[in-house]
Parts: C-alpha cells; sequence; structure tokens
C-alpha cells in the first residue's frame, strides 16, 4: 500500500505516516509511526482508519451546523452505543449526546456521555466522547462474558470528560 493513493496522507519519513486535516482554519493531525504501529502497512491501515473516522465526523458536525438538526437517535454502528441531538426547551438549545445502554440485576440502565452544545461541538470534543462510549460498552461486555455483570460498575467513567480511558 501507497500513501500517495490517499489523500491527506503522507509520508514525511522513513519511520511513519502523518495524517492532516484542516476544517475550519484549525488543523487535525496525528503521526503513525511503522514501529508503534507494527509496520509499514499497519501503520497506514491505522492512520487511513484515523482519518475516514475524523472526516465522518467532521461530516455529521457540519449537518449540525448547517440547520438540520436531527433529534432521534442515531445508532453509531457500535451495539449499544447510540448518538442522538437533544433539545433543552429551558435553554433553547441543542446538545450532543452519546448514550451507552447496558443491563444489571435484570434491568436496563443508560449511561450518558453529555459532549456540549450541538453547534459549538469540536471533532476532538466528539470523538472523545464516542470512544468513551465504546470502551464503557465493551468493558460491561466483557463482564457480561465472565459472567460477572453484578461486579460491573459505571464510577470509573464518572470524570471521563477529563481522563482518557482508552488507548
Amino acid at each position: 500500500m501507497s500513501a500517495k493513493k490517499h489523500k491527506q496522507i503522507t509520508e514525511p519519513d522513513n519511520k511513519g505516516f502523518q495524517v492532516r486535516i484542516v476544517r475550519d482554519r484549525k488543523e487535525y493531525s496525528r503521526y503513525f509511526s511503522h514501529n508503534m504501529w507494527g509496520s509499514k502497512s499497519k501503520s497506514l491501515k491505522a492512520a487511513i482508519s484515523w482519518r475516514d473516522q475524523m472526516l465522518t465526523m467532521f461530516q455529521e458536525s457540519n449537518k449540525y451546523r448547517y440547520g438540520t438538526i436531527p433529534t432521534h437517535k442515531k445508532s453509531t454502528g457500535v451495539l449499544g452505543v447510540s448518538k442522538s441531538v437533544q433539545f433543552d426547551r429551558r435553554n433553547g438549545v441543542y446538545y450532543m449526546v452519546y448514550s451507552c445502554h447496558w443491563r444489571k440485576d435484570g434491568n436496563g440502565h443508560t449511561k450518558t456521555f453529555h459532549v456540549g452544545r450541538a453547534d459549538s461541538v469540536s471533532s476532538d470534543e466528539e470523538f472523545h466522547a464516542f470512544r468513551t462510549a465504546v470502551v464503557f460498552r465493551k468493558e460491561y461486555e466483557m463482564y457480561q462474558e465472565k459472567g460477572i455483570v453484578e461486579k460491573f460498575s459505571p464510577d470509573k467513567y464518572k470524570l471521563w470528560k477529563t481522563e482518557r480511558l482508552y488507548r
């Protein structure tokens, strides 16, 4: 595979790939080292994946910026994790939220990751909320597979906005 075929991906040196995306005069970039990812092809795949995720988020955030604000829940493609935009009538403001659904003791529960105002959420904030919700759900599924769901506790996710709980 070659980075030449992929927009926004360059190979500035022989040690890794660089992804650069510019939106609203702000640059989002990340370097993918061949050593860190294990090989040149794996680092390119990681770079492509990150770029595609970022472009998807930019596309989603543009929907809110230009008038059409969906208020119904949307699937994220991850079982148990959904994204929605909720309207707060008190303030007249739309808020973006990722929700993670899970069951404990036969009862349904929802952990909400409140990202912020839909018209001003940055792609970094949205991506962080999404990844945290996915990690939350995966941890729940791990407890479920081991048959110890009763030991699953969402408490460690209380400070999710300031702590990065994923790799």
